[in-house]
């Protein structure tokens, strides 16, 4: 018996709608499989990372207290992270105040700075700075110490060693080759009882790199080259608060900055800072037995801009001539000496000066016209006059 076809299209109607129907459950089972996929994956990864992060907790706890566990008793540890992620790190360890020593104190491998100030260690040798942990040092604090002698081989093995602090101990002199294949950039010889300074000990191989030199309140009445060979590359050199008499002969170094602050100078000769052509500024405060600057005393410094004669009380007078050559100085301080006033014609020899101190309270300061404040030094026009000033009033 067929179907008529009245009733065939109900049941293909009803099929469709039954496959339609299927297939919107289908589609719904597939999106909730992938919304539960998706779920599933932002799940995992968020645990995986909290493991991570964990994980690297967990690691530079472990890193922070080894180094905490392998400081010196006494002593106090601090890790410093740089680089990409913290990846690397180096360790700064402070063992001021612990003691007399002989022995080297066992410090991490990593360290890069230490400080042994105030031990009263009395000498150095090499072997009181050797073993694990001190060939990577970059700054080493020995100062307040007792140290009266430095074996030449003392620091041979910290050859990273960049800052160096002997300050405010008993050295007497300094062994010729204790500095050699450092690189120094930085040494502080304050405060001890050097009696000469031989700069040939802070000679490098090549041209080394700057090298700053305190070596101010010791009793040093020579500086001297010393041993034959390349200058060193001295560019700051503070000399202050010692028993020179007269300004020493420090031709062929490199100097820009140089300090004779507070020392028993009476007079400064001719040419006496001849051959240092890159000083930029010169300190001569203080000098409470100063009563002579002869003419020519500055002449090779055409490269300073500052110059300090302050607190000189018996400097009285300055010739015009003494100023010749400066054709690059900027600032010159005469304020709290002898003089009562400028020397005719200052001008013009200092044709870049912008500032002038003189007196208790006397500023001075060039007028300029506008739109010449970027003129090339030593271009300065000879008829610009200083302007003055006194507790705020114009002169």
């Amino acid at each position: 018996m067929s179907v008529p076809e009245a009733q065939i299209l109900p049941l293909e109607c009803a099929l469709l709608v039954s496959v339609r129907a299927r297939s919107e459950n289908i589609k719904q089972d597939v999106k909730g499989q992938r919304t539960f996929n998706a779920l599933l994956f932002i799940v995992g990864y968020k645990v995986v990372m909290v493991t991570l992060l964990c994980v690297g907790v967990s690691l530079l706890l472990a890193l922070q207290v080894g180094a905490v566990t392998n400081c010196h008793p006494g002593c106090r540890c601090e890790v410093e992270t740089f680089g990409l992620f913290d990846s690397f790190s180096l360790t700064r360890v402070d063992c001021s105040g612990v003691g007399p020593w002989s022995a080297p104190i066992p410090i991490p491998l990593d360290t890069s700075h230490l400080d042994l100030s105030s031990n009263a260690i009395r000498a150095l040798s090499g072997a009181m700075l050797s073993g694990p942990g001190y060939t990577t040092l970059v700054s080493l604090d020995l100062s307040g110490n007792l140290i009266a002698g430095v074996t030449a081989d003392a620091f041979s093995r910290l050859r990273y060693l960049e800052s160096l602090d002997l300050s405010h101990n008993a050295l007497e002199e300094l062994t010729d080759g204790c500095f050699s294949g450092l690189p120094l950039s930085e040494v502080d010889l304050g405060g001890n009882r050097i009696g000469e300074l031989r700069l040939s000990v802070f000679s490098a191989r090549g041209q080394g790199r700057p090298l700053s030199v305190d070596a101010s309140h010791n009793l040093l009445t020579a500086v001297t080259r010393g041993l034959p060979g390349n200058p060193p590359n001295i560019q700051s050199l503070t000399l202050a608060g010692n028993r020179l008499e007269a300004v020493p002969k420090l031709q062929g170094l490199g100097l820009r900055y140089l300090n004779l602050d507070a020392n028993p100078i009476a007079a400064i000769g001719q040419e006496a800072f001849a051959g240092l052509t890159d000083l930029v500024h010169l300190s001569l405060s203080g000098l409470q037995e100063l009563t002579t600057v002869q003419p020519g005393a500055f002449h090779d410094l055409q490269s300073l801009q500052v110059l300090d004669m302050s607190n000189n009380p018996r400097l009285t007078l300055l010739d015009p001539e003494v100023f010749r050559g400066l054709l690059s100085l900027q600032e010159l301080n005469l304020s709290h000496s002898g003089m009562a006033s400028l020397p005719d014609d200052i001008l013009n020899h200092l044709p870049s000066l912008r500032s002038v101190s003189l007196g208790a309270d006397v500023h001075c300061w060039k007028a300029q016209k506008q739109g010449q404040f970027h003129r090339p030094l030593g271009q300065t026009k000879s008829d610009h006059v200083l302007t003055c000033e006194v507790t705020g009033v114009s002169l």
